[in-house]
């Protein structure tokens, strides 16, 4: 954890001139000393976020277009994007052997990026193991995915594996994945109005580098409702089987409140936070 600097304020002191003595003789002048400038903390909410952005959708997707413009209005916050080149969905956390390359791109929109030739892991691989860009960010999101990744599939997502690979470097991550549902497309909108709500939640802890030890690492997907409207964020774990459970089946308008994993959570409206390790 970044330890915290302690700041004084610097004391001057003034000196005076002694009585004269019978003789007459002056005692020497005390000169003061020049105060020393003073200074403050700079309050977090001042200070500049720095995030890198990939995916596994590719650099010219939809989803990461769209998270880079939202990231982009937030304040104080620079967006750096370092995505894949080509789509590579469900590729988990592969990596390429040796070195790997990058070439100038731009989003969608026409932000400027760097797509890299390979996996998602491999994004951070280049950009942070490889030196592609000249420092280290504050976070990294990986997405915003096209399609859920809840449950198990967690696990076969480069998106997620992008976001593990992050982890391991010691970076703060944050995979976010926009859910579809049967007959709709994804509302990639939602999905950045919840990834914006987690940053500025965590801001001052991601700018200040004091998260402790461990180093925040969360999964997050957020359902596309055909009707009713999504609710949360709440905490859940990965569930470990989907089994019998319809995940492109929404229930928007559902009541139901308390859930024991992530599936059920999503299924039910909500958008859900998960834990994500390492490894899984």
């Amino acid at each position: 954890m970044a330890g915290r600097i302690r700041w004084g304020l610097a004391l001057a002191c003034v000196g005076a001139l002694a009585a004269c003595s019978a003789s007459k003789t002056a005692s020497p002048t005390t000169t003061a000393p020049t105060p020393k400038a003073t200074t403050s903390p700079v309050a977090a909410a001042d200070k500049t976020l720095t995030i890198l952005v990939t995916n596994d959708d590719g650099v010219g997707a939809p989803g990461i277009d769209a998270v880079v413009q939202g990231l982009r209005a937030l304040p104080a916050t620079k967006v750096t994007v370092v995505a894949p080149a080509t789509n590579q969905s469900g590729t988990g956390g592969k990596t390429t052997p040796g070195t790997i390359t990058a070439a100038q791109a731009t989003t969608a929109s026409g932000y400027p990026a760097m797509a890299v030739n390979g996996y998602p892991a491999d994004t951070i691989t280049w950009a942070i193991v490889q030196h592609g860009i000249s420092f280290r960010p504050d976070l990294v999101v990986s997405g915003i995915n096209f399609g859920q990744n809840i449950g198990p599939l967690a696990g076969e997502s480069g998106t997620v594996g992008a976001a593990r690979a992050a982890v391991a470097q010691g970076i703060p991550a944050l995979a976010a994945s926009q859910g579809i549902d049967n007959g709709m497309s994804a509302d990639f909108a939602e999905g950045v109005t919840q990834v914006d709500a987690w940053i500025t939640l965590h801001r001052t802890a991601l700018v200040d580098h004091s998260y402790g030890p461990v180093v925040p690492a969360a999964n997050l997907n957020i359902p596309s409702c055909a009707g009713g409207v999504v609710r949360g964020p709440v905490m859940a774990p990965l569930a470990t089987s989907i089994t019998g459970i319809s995940i492109t089946t929404v229930n928007c308008t559902s009541t139901q409140t308390s859930f024991s994993n992530d599936v059920a959570a999503f299924i039910n409206g909500y958008a859900v936070i998960s834990p994500l390790g390492t490894a899984g």
